[in-house]
């Protein structure tokens, strides 16, 4: 089921003390991760009335390319295209602030997630090997197995 687009607002918001971390949990197990990113990237939350039930944090990393950090949807709203909404919206604003190109890294175990980023137009442009081991200090397990490396892919839009 997907969920009706009128019923969803996604809209940006500023990264407070008050900011949902039990979504962004659910992308980045390491709350000292989220730490390092948080309040020097754009957020992007998708509100149903007021609930937040979905977002995306999204930082430059330098002049004209964007990298997606963070993308999640409350457990109970997966499944329904809200992911695809909060990636097309970002897309929409980094070609608004004519940003060249866009990057997101994802485990190698997160099969949905690949899927969902080569649906929407990245590529698969280069694997930072050993990433997860190197700085988490838990191991992270996906779809049983175990996440390693991180893929990057890339989006050009300019």
């Amino acid at each position: 089921m997907k969920l009706n687009e009128p019923d969803i607002v996604i809209k940006r918001m500023e990264a407070t003390a008050d900011f949902p971390m039990e979504l962004l949990l659910l992308a980045d197990p390491s709350e000292e991760m989220i730490q390092s990113y948080i309040y020097r990237s754009r957020i992007y939350a998708a509100l149903k009335e007021k609930e937040t039930i979905g977002i995306c944090v999204v930082s430059m990393e330098e002049e004209n390319v964007w990298e997606i950090r963070n993308l999640a949807v409350a457990s109970h709203f997966q499944g329904q295209g809200l992911g695809q909404q909060l990636l097309q919206h970002v897309i929409a604003e980094a070609k608004l602030n004519k940003v060249a190109k866009l990057m997101i890294g994802t485990a190698n175990a997160s099969v949905g997630q690949l899927y969902l980023y080569q649906k929407v137009g990245f590529e698969i442009t280069a694997i930072r090997k050993n990433f997860f081991l190197d700085h988490y200090d838990m191991p992270i397990v996906e779809n049983g197995i175990p996440c390693k490396h991180m893929i990057m892919l890339e989006m050009v839009l300019g």
